[in-house]
Order: C-alpha cells, then sequence, then structure tokens
C-alpha cells in the first residue's frame, strides 16, 4: 500500500483542495502543490512575509500514474523543457527561441498521461538558472549542481481528478513569518551562495552549453 503524508504551505487553510484553482502557469501546469517535507511547506506558508498555514494531507498513490523526474531515467532536460511548457519565460529570438523550440520537441513529456509529478521546484533561483541555461550563458554541469546543491525541495503536485480523489485532509497549523520567513530567505540566499563558491571551481571549456547539445543532436534517449 502506497500512501504519502504532504503538506501545503499557504495563506489559508485549505480543507478541500480543487484542482480548477490551481494556477496553470505553475511549474507543471494546473495542479495542488505539496511537498513531504514540513520545515519546506511552513517556509513556503510564509513567503510573502505573512503568517500562513501548513495544511497536512494523506495521499492514497496505489494505482495513480506518478511522473518522477527525479528518477534516473530522467535528465534536468526534461524538468526544463515542462517548464517551458507552463511557466512565463520571456523568450529573446535567436538561440533562446531554438533551444526552446528543440527542448519541447526532444524533452517534453506529456504529463497529461499521469495523475501525480514528482520534481524539483523553480523557485526564483532554480528560474533563473533554467533561464540562464536556455540563453546559452549556463553550462549543463552548473545547472545539475544548482539544481543539487539548492536544497531549495522538490514538489509533490496533483494533477488529475483522480489524485484528488484519492487525497485527504487531515488538519492544519498556524505559522508565524517572523520565524519562518528568515529561513525561507536565508535558504535561498545560502542556495545562491553554495552555487557561485562552487562554478568558480569549473573550466568553462570543459563544459556543456545548450547549444553544444543541440549540435550533437541529442535525442531524448540519449544519456548526457
Amino acid at each position: 500500500m502506497c500512501k504519502l503524508r504532504l503538506f501545503h504551505g499557504s495563506e489559508y487553510i485549505i480543507n478541500n483542495p480543487v484542482l480548477s484553482k490551481g494556477k496553470h502557469n505553475n511549474d507543471y501546469g494546473q495542479g495542488f502543490y505539496c511537498t513531504e517535507n514540513l520545515d519546506l511547506a511552513k517556509e513556503w506558508a510564509c513567503k510573502n512575509n505573512s503568517d500562513g498555514f501548513v495544511n497536512e494531507y494523506e495521499l492514497d498513490c496505489d494505482n495513480l500514474r506518478i511522473l518522477n523526474l527525479l528518477d534516473k531515467e530522467y535528465n534536468i532536460l526534461h524538468w526544463i523543457a515542462i517548464l517551458l511548457k507552463y511557466r512565463v519565460f520571456t523568450i529573446q529570438d535567436g538561440i533562446e527561441k531554438i533551444a526552446k523550440d528543440y527542448l519541447l520537441e526532444h524533452y517534453y513529456i506529456d504529463i497529461s498521461n499521469y495523475d501525480v509529478i514528482i520534481g524539483y521546484r523553480a523557485d526564483d533561483s532554480y528560474f533563473s538558472y533554467a533561464h540562464g541555461f536556455i540563453s546559452n550563458t549556463i553550462p549543463l554541469r552548473n545547472l545539475e549542481k544548482a539544481l543539487k546543491l539548492g536544497e531549495l525541495g522538490t514538489q509533490v503536485v496533483l494533477v488529475s481528478e483522480a489524485a484528488f480523489e484519492r487525497l485527504i485532509y487531515k488538519t492544519s497549523h498556524i505559522v508565524l513569518k517572523k520565524e519562518f520567513y528568515p529561513k525561507y530567505i536565508k535558504r535561498d540566499l545560502t542556495a545562491r551562495k553554495k552555487y557561485q563558491e562552487e562554478i568558480k571551481k569549473d573550466n568553462l571549456l570543459d563544459d556543456i552549453f545548450i547549444l553544444d547539445i543541440i549540435r550533437r543532436e541529442l535525442n531524448k534517449d540519449e544519456s548526457i
């Protein structure tokens, strides 16, 4: 039996999540965004520098179709392709448009075939790194480092009515901004600092940029 204990940080108590109320331009499109990490949920509840709530749920995931983008069969390019599909990017003509079209053609996964998505959370740091990658200014290795060093959290996202039917509300707890908003800011600043320290060690001449990937005509089945 597969059961997940999930948390959702919000300014509100949400005892009856509804799929239709989710925004379409979130990381993985319309859905209900949760985490298995209680501390992260508390920080997300106060991200606007206001008191909030952590809502707790139990998800019975038996027979649900789950796409785990952290599995070895997927890579960061799959994650970026999904972001490009749903998040709002300001795409310039030239390399950015070429990169977007290439990634969507070769790495996009049709998530409409799934009930639950598990993957990285594209907060401001991650989003800027992803944009830098498709602009050919951040190499693939640095993007991978940013995601692994950041500790900014992964998400469990319910994206189908079938998943919502399996979600049981448990309880909600108030979260105070004076404690968790500073932690939210510190986590992001720490992630950026670790990233900057790590990339100083790299030799960019040995790295792979998006143009290199396109030129090699990698397809979604090839290892990068």
